[in-house]
This record gives C-alpha cells, sequence and structure tokens, in this order.
C-alpha cells in the first residue's frame, strides 16, 4: 500500500500519455516506487477513473476503493494500443469496508450515496460492502468463506496475480494505490492464479478465456514458454497483509 499525491500524479500521468504498448512490459523489470507511479499515472489515462475517483472522495464514505477491471483492463487496453481505454470494462467495482452494520439496508445506504455521487459520468458503478460478503456467498457460489476482515482481504479473493489492484482519494488528495501481488503480471500481462484466490478452477478458466477472447495478448501462464516455472512469479500475499491489514 503506497500513498501518492493525487496532483503530481495526474501530471505524471501526461508523461505516460504517448507510452507505447511495447514500453509496458519493461515497467515489470522497473524499481516498486516506479512500478506503482506507473500503474497510478497509467489508470488514470482514462478519465473515467479520475472522474469517480474525485466524486467518491467527497462523500465520507467508510474505507474504500476503485478496483477490478476499470483499472487492469485499462492496463491492458493500453498494452493492447486501444485508442477507446474503456473498452471491455463492463462496470466500475468499489469495495466498501463497514464490519460495524451488516445489514442490507445499512449496505444499500451507501450504494445509493455513492450512485447519487457518480451521477451523470455513464458508469455503472457497483458498490458493495466487502464485510457482509460471507453472508450471501455460499448461497451464490456453494462454499462458506469466513468474513472479509480488511479491503486488502478481499482484494487478494481475485482469481489471478495480475487482478487486485485498486486506489482510493481522500478529500486532502492522498492517492492511496494498493497491489497484493504487486504489478509485474500486469504489466506483462500475465493471467496468473493466484495463491489466495477463492475462485475454484472452473471459473478461473471461464475467465481467462473471456479476457483472451477481449485482449489476445494474454498470456496464461500455463502456456508460457517451456512450461516451467516463471522467474517473475510473486509470492503468495503475506499472512499479514491478507488478514491484518486495516480497511
Amino acid at each position: 500500500m503506497t500513498l501518492l499525491d493525487y496532483r503530481e500524479t495526474r501530471v505524471l500521468a501526461t508523461r505516460y500519455q504517448s507510452l507505447s504498448s511495447a514500453e509496458l512490459p519493461p515497467l515489470a523489470q522497473a524499481d516498486p516506487k516506479e512500478q506503482e507511479q506507473a500503474f497510478a499515472a497509467l489508470v488514470l489515462r482514462n478519465p473515467q477513473v479520475g472522474a469517480v475517483l474525485e466524486r467518491l472522495s467527497t462523500l465520507d464514505l467508510p474505507p474504500w476503493c476503485l478496483t477490478a477491471g476499470a483499472l487492469f483492463q485499462t492496463v491492458w487496453n493500453i498494452a493492447a494500443g486501444r485508442a477507446d481505454l474503456g473498452y471491455g470494462i463492463r462496470d466500475f467495482d468499489v469495495f466498501f469496508h463497514d464490519p460495524d452494520d451488516l445489514s442490507y439496508e445499512a449496505e444499500d445506504q451507501v450504494i445509493q450515496r455513492c450512485l447519487r455521487g457518480t451521477e451523470g459520468l455513464g458508469v455503472d458503478l457497483e458498490p458493495r460492502n466487502q464485510a457482509r460478503v460471507h453472508l450471501w456467498y455460499e448461497a451464490k457460489y456453494g462454499r462458506a468463506i469466513p468474513p472479509y476482515r480488511s479491503l486488502v482481504q478481499s482484494l487478494a479473493s481475485f482469481a489471478f496475480t495480475c487482478c487486485p489492484v485498486a486506489l482510493s482519494l481522500d478529500r486532502s488528495g492522498v492517492l492511496t494505490v494498493i497491489a497484493v501481488h504487486g504489478y509485474a503480471d500486469l504489466y506483462r500481462g500475465i493471467l496468473r492464479p493466484s495463491p489466495t484466490s477463492l475462485a475454484p478452477a472452473s471459473v478461473q478458466r471461464a475467465k481467462a478465456a473471456d479476457y483472451r477472447a477481449k485482449w489476445p495478448h494474454l498470456i496464461e501462464e500455463s502456456t508460457l514458454a517451456g512450461g516451467g516455472q516463471d522467474p517473475h512469479r510473486p509470492r503468495a500475499a503475506p499472512q499479514n497483509l491478507v488478514k491484518e491489514s486495516p480497511s
């Protein structure tokens, strides 16, 4: 988790405006600070990302973050050389974590506040209280899970290591950047099953097929050259990060 200045990151985004798709994979070898700054600057090239962050920052929400396809698919679109950075992005997932009231009514109040706050931006916003996911997860997916104790723990459940990335912005202009498994696989276009994912193999296969149909440059881990261990394979997220990190 890294804290950046939002205004400075917006300025930095102009430096990455002309970044070519060929220049993206080498970022996987950059130092961690550059990787973090580049990620935030790259996703802010998608104007809807910045617009959503700015609107949500004024709403006095519980701990929250913008995550999932709105971010990693923006990077994939840059890697694919697309002019339309919104291509393939179905919705904008907003995770928030409020363990104090797990009722549907309390969650819906925050959802409606988010929807009203982002009205007119032309995005399909999907806010969800991650503290109450365990209440409905088994009915939907056939498997019981323990409660998520933080936003980071809920992010760690994503199917692939390139996916659990997130941004949050506060009123003072501090941009929080999260990447549970780092950025290397995202920059290199690798779909690697996450060691902390809750998704069954069938779901991972279906997601991989859907992603590769839209972004053909993506590489599944099983098809890496030689079929051996990738030297850039990320380690499993430390248990203290996944389980103990505050929201």
